[in-house]
This record gives structure tokens, C-alpha cells and sequence, in this order.
């Protein structure tokens, strides 16, 4: 599949991400395999800010720099500062004169948001409980029952795999992992590393941070495991020729 994929979309291997868009539109599946899908949220841009704190922190400066706006904020004052153009002009002035060198940039509240998750996470214990003397960002790129699959996964122990997730509400948490089809790489990762056990450490991303320590089912496996065949049955009749499944239109009641 890999030479298939490869001529066809310019990409030799699958991901959970290009999975879940295989499970719907696969006008949407062909545009994310070709790049030319670029969905670039808040929620995803905090999330890798957090993870790089979470596991590699010495790095984060390397990837990341803060812009201290506190004088100019308290000079402005307002309901919404950062929208006038007097923040605009000082911001875009103040990048001029730094050296930057391709880094990201991410507010002070972002950078200290993400820290004091990572820390209220240590202060209850679940860091050690689950993280503690894992690998972390463990990179795999094999072949699955001839399925080519890449990915990272956040940690990895001997006995169990931990991914790490930031959430709205911690209560809504089971919802999310079938709209977002975390089950799908739930299956992905415990398929490739042939571990059983699959967890995810849950934050929310409002204070306090409520933790959660989240075991993934049976059941839960089994549903990613379903998703994922579903999805590689539809890219492999797309690579045959049936653009029948680009075409489709969805039909339903509610």
C-alpha cells in the first residue's frame, strides 16, 4: 500500500488523523494526505504548547518564545486591549526588533496556563503515576497487516501506553473520544506496540485543572478497532478507483 499511497497523494503512510477523515468525507481524506488541509485550532495549538512543557520542556524554549505585553495591556486598559490598533502597532514593532528564529510565538497566560496544569497534575500525584520513568514521544512508522502506519505516541511504559489529552470538561470526556475518534488511536497504538492496556491522563483546561486518570475499554478498543477497518476499506477502494465514496452525500435523521 505503501507505493499506492505514495503515487497517488505524495504520502507513503496512514495516521490516526488521516483514519478519522476516512471515516467521512474522502474529498476531505485526499486534501489532508496531499497537505492541502491545514486546520490550525486554538484547542491544537495549546495542546502541543502543553505536551512540550509536559515531556520536553528543556525544548520548549527552542520551539516557543513569550511576548510580555503586561506594561502595554495596563497602559491601554479596556475591556479588550489586544484589538486596538495602538497593541497592534507595539506588538508588531516589538517582533520587528526580536530575534525570533522561526520560533512560535504564545501569550504569557498560555505559557503559564500550561505550566501550572503540568503542575497541579504532578501535585496530585497522577505525573509519577502514570508518566514517571516512561519513554515519551515515542515515534513508530511500521507496517500492520500490510497497513503502513505513522504516528507519536505521548508515553510509553512496559505495561501500559498513557496519551495525554487537555479537554473542555472532564464529564464530557467519553463523548469526545467518539467525536474526535480517539478509540481509533487508542486501537493504532496498542495494535503497533502489541500492549493491551491504553490510558489517557485528562485535564481540563480551566482552573483548577481537574485531573482525570482514564482507563480505555475493552469496548472502547474494540469500537477503534471497527472505525479503523471501516477507514482502510475506504481508502483502499479510493486507491482502486472508486471515487464513488467522493461523490457520496450524507443522509439522516434527527
Amino acid at each position: 500500500m505503501r507505493e499506492q499511497l505514495t503515487a497517488a497523494v505524495g504520502k507513503p503512510h496512514l495516521s490516526y488523523s488521516s483514519l478519522k477523515y476516512a471515516l467521512g468525507d474522502m474529498k476531505l481524506w485526499e486534501m489532508y494526505m496531499r497537505g492541502q488541509l491545514k486546520k490550525e485550532s486554538e484547542a491544537l495549538y495549546f495542546g502541543s504548547l502543553y505536551d512540550m512543557l509536559l515531556f520536553e520542556p528543556e525544548k520548549a524554549h527552542e520551539i516557543y518564545y513569550t511576548l510580555d505585553d503586561a506594561d502595554i495591556i495596563k497602559e491601554i486598559g479596556g475591556k479588550s486591549p489586544r484589538n486596538t490598533k495602538k497593541y497592534r502597532e507595539w506588538k508588531a514593532e516589538t517582533l520587528d526588533s526580536m530575534d525570533t528564529n522561526d520560533k512560535m510565538l504564545v501569550s504569557n497566560e498560555e505559557w503559564r496556563r500550561a505550566n501550572d496544569m503540568i503542575k497541579r497534575l504532578k501535585e496530585c500525584g497522577l505525573y509519577d503515576k502514570r508518566f514517571a520513568g516512561g519513554k515519551y514521544q515515542v515515534e513508530f512508522n511500521v507496517d500492520v497487516d500490510g497497513i503502513p502506519l505513522k504516528g507519536f505516541l505521548d508515553c510509553l511504559q512496559d505495561d501500559c501506553i498513557i496519551d495525554s489529552k487537555s479537554s473542555r470538561s472532564i464529564n464530557k470526556f467519553r463523548y469526545d473520544v467518539n467525536s474526535f475518534s480517539y478509540d481509533i488511536q487508542a486501537y493504532i497504538y496498542t495494535k503497533v506496540f502489541d500492549i493491551k492496556d491504553f490510558y489517557w491522563v485528562v485535564q481540563e483546561k480551566a482552573y483548577p485543572f481537574f485531573p482525570a486518570d482514564v482507563k480505555c475499554s475493552d469496548e472502547t478498543l474494540f469500537k477503534g478497532e471497527m472505525k479503523f477497518h471501516e477507514a482502510i476499506e475506504n481508502i483502499k477502494s479510493w486507491l482502486d478507483g472508486n471515487k464513488q465514496t467522493v461523490t457520496h452525500y450524507a443522509e439522516f435523521i434527527v
